[in-house]
C-alpha cells in the first residue's frame, strides 16, 4: 500500500471537543507505524511545523536547511513554504517574501531566530520564532520568543504591533514589549507549538487559540508541557494569554493571567535531553516539542513529540530517539498515550536518528483512522562532528559568504541526506 492509501482531506462540521457519534476515546487502543508507506519528498531541513490554510494548501516552516529551492544560495533559520495536493502529488512553493532569515543575512554574532508554533486561521498566518541566549560556557538555551503574522497569504508581513516590514531584534533590543515571551521563568514558552483544527482553524468552536510550550531548557523542564489560550482576534495581545493553571475534580480547566502560577499539563519521560554538546557553543536541542492536532472525523485531539537520544557523555543524537503518541478528549488532557518507542528507528534503521515528529493538520484520512506522519532524520550529526576540522578548513578557503554557505550545504547533503521531508501514514487501532 502506498503513502498516498487513505489520505483524504475531510470537510468540517463536528464540534471540537465532541466524539463523533457512537465513538469513545477509549476505543483508540494503538497507533502502527506503517513503515512500507515511508516516502521521502525532497526539501532540506527540520522543524516541519505545518498548519492548513484557508486556499486549502498547508504552510509549512522549514529550519536549518534550504527547503525545497532548485538553486539555493543560502541556508535558512527559518523559511515558509505551501504545500499543494496530497501524500501522493504533493507540490512545495516557497513564500517568496518571507523575511530574510538565512545565513548571509544574519552573519555574525546576530540573534538567531528559529521557526515554532505556526496557525492559519481567518485568513490570516501567525508565526512564533523561537531565539537564544549566546551562551558560551554550556548549551546555548532558548530565551524568547517572536510573533510575527501575515493577512495576505505571505505576501507583506508584520511585526506583533502591527508595523512593517519585519524587523529582528537586536540582542540589546529583545524584552517582553517587543516578544511575545521573553526571559520568562525557566525559559518557559521559548519553544511554541500550537493545536491544529482544520482547515483554517475551522473546526474550532469556542473561539480560542491553543498553544504548548516546553516548561524550560534542561531534563526536569524541558520534559514538562505547559499551555496557554487566547480567544482568536486577541493572539496579538500578549496580555489577554490565559495560561493553564491545573484542572477541578470534575477535569474543568483552570486559566490564570499570571504566567509564574503556571501548572504542567502533561510530563514525558526524563533523560532524552542533551545536557551537553557535539560541538562547542552549539544549543540545547529541540527535545519534547510536541505536534498536536485535531481529528475531526473522530472528534480527538492527537499529539506526537519526541525525546533525543544522548550519548553517555549527554551530547545529542547518541542513539535513536524516543517517540511516542497520545490522544485527549479536550486541547487539556488528561493524554492518554498509545504508541511508544523507545528506540525510534523507521524502516528498521539502527543508525537512524529521527526528529521532531509532526502530524499534518490536513493529511487526514476521512474516517480519522489513518493519518500522514512527518519528520526529519539527523542521522549522519556525529560523524558531521567527528569530521569539523573538515568543514572549518573548507569555510576557511571560501572567500565570500555565499561560499561559505555553498561549503556548508555540501557538507551537509553529504553527511546527512535524511534531512529531509519524510513521510509515512500511521493507523489508528480502533475498537
Amino acid at each position: 500500500m502506498g503513502v498516498g492509501a487513505g489520505y483524504a482531506a475531510h470537510a468540517s462540521g463536528s464540534l471540537a471537543g465532541t466524539l463523533a457519534s457512537g465513538f469513545h476515546a477509549s476505543d483508540v487502543k494503538a497507533a502502527i507505524r506503517r513503515d512500507e508507506t515511508t516516502a521521502r519528498l525532497g526539501g532540506m531541513g527540520h522543524g516541519y511545523q505545518m498548519s492548513w490554510g484557508a486556499q486549502d494548501r498547508q504552510y509549512v516552516a522549514v529550519n536549518g536547511g534550504t527547503g525545497w529551492a532548485e538553486k539555493p544560495k543560502s541556508l535558512y533559520y527559518s523559511r515558509l513554504w505551501t504545500i499543494d495536493g496530497n501524500v501522493q502529488n504533493a507540490t512545495f512553493s516557497d513564500v517568496s517574501n518571507y523575511p530574510d532569515l538565512n545565513e548571509i543575512s544574519r552573519s555574525g554574532q546576530l540573534p538567531r531566530y528559529v521557526g515554532g508554533g505556526l496557525l492559519a486561521v481567518r485568513g490570516r498566518i501567525y508565526h512564533f520564532l523561537s531565539t537564544l541566549d549566546r551562551a558560551k560556557d554550556r548549551p546555548r538555551h532558548w530565551t524568547g520568543c517572536k510573533l510575527i503574522y501575515s493577512d495576505d497569504g505571505g505576501r507583506t508581513w508584520h511585526n506583533q504591533d502591527g508595523t512593517s516590514p519585519v524587523h529582528w531584534e537586536d540582542w540589546e533590543e529583545q524584552s517582553r514589549d517587543r516578544l511575545a515571551f521573553f526571559n520568562e521563568p525557566d525559559g518557559c514558552f521559548s519553544l511554541l507549538s500550537i493545536l491544529q483544527m482544520g482547515r483554517d482553524y475551522s473546526a474550532n468552536r469556542d473561539g480560542y487559540i491553543y498553544a504548548y510550550g516546553v516548561n524550560g531548557n534542561i531534563d526536569g523542564r524541558m520534559n514538562e508541557l505547559v499551555m496557554f489560550r487566547v480567544k482568536v482576534e486577541k493572539i496579538l495581545d500578549r496580555h489577554a494569554y490565559e495560561f493553564f493553571a491545573g484542572s477541578a475534580g470534575d477535569g474543568t480547566p483552570r486559566w490564570i493571567k499570571d504566567i509564574a502560577a503556571r501548572a504542567v499539563v502533561h510530563s514525558f519521560p526524563r533523560g532524552w535531553i542533551n545536557r551537553t554538546n557535539l560541538m562547542p557553543g552549539d544549543l540545547v536541542v529541540e527535545a519534547w516539542l510536541p505536534s498536536f492536532v485535531f481529528n475531526e472525523p473522530l472528534g480527538l485531539y492527537m499529539m506526537a513529540s519526541a525525546g533525543i537520544g544522548c550519548a553517555p557523555d549527554g551530547t545529542e543524537f547518541g542513539k535513536p530517539s524516543y517517540l511516542g503518541f497520545w490522544v485527549s478528549t479536550t486541547p487539556w488532557g488528561p493524554w492518554r498515550q498509545i504508541h511508544e518507542d523507545t528506540a525510534w528507528m523507521p524502516g528498521g534503521d539502527r543508525e537512524a536518528r529521527a526528529y521532531l515528529p509532526r502530524i499534518s493538520p490536513k493529511w487526514i484520512s476521512a474516517d480519522g483512522k489513518s493519518f500522514a506522519f512527518v519528520w526529519s532524520d539527523i542521522k549522519g550529526i556525529r560523524e558531521f562532528a567527528r569530521d569539523e576540522s573538515l568543514f572549518t578548513a573548507a569555510l576557511e578557503k571560501a572567500a565570500t559568504a555565499e561560499e561559505r554557505n555553498m561549503v556548508s550545504l555540501d557538507f551537509l547533503r553529504r553527511y546527512m541526506p535524511g534531512l529531509s521531508f519524510n513521510v509515512q501514514r500511521v493507523d489508528l487501532v480502533v475498537s
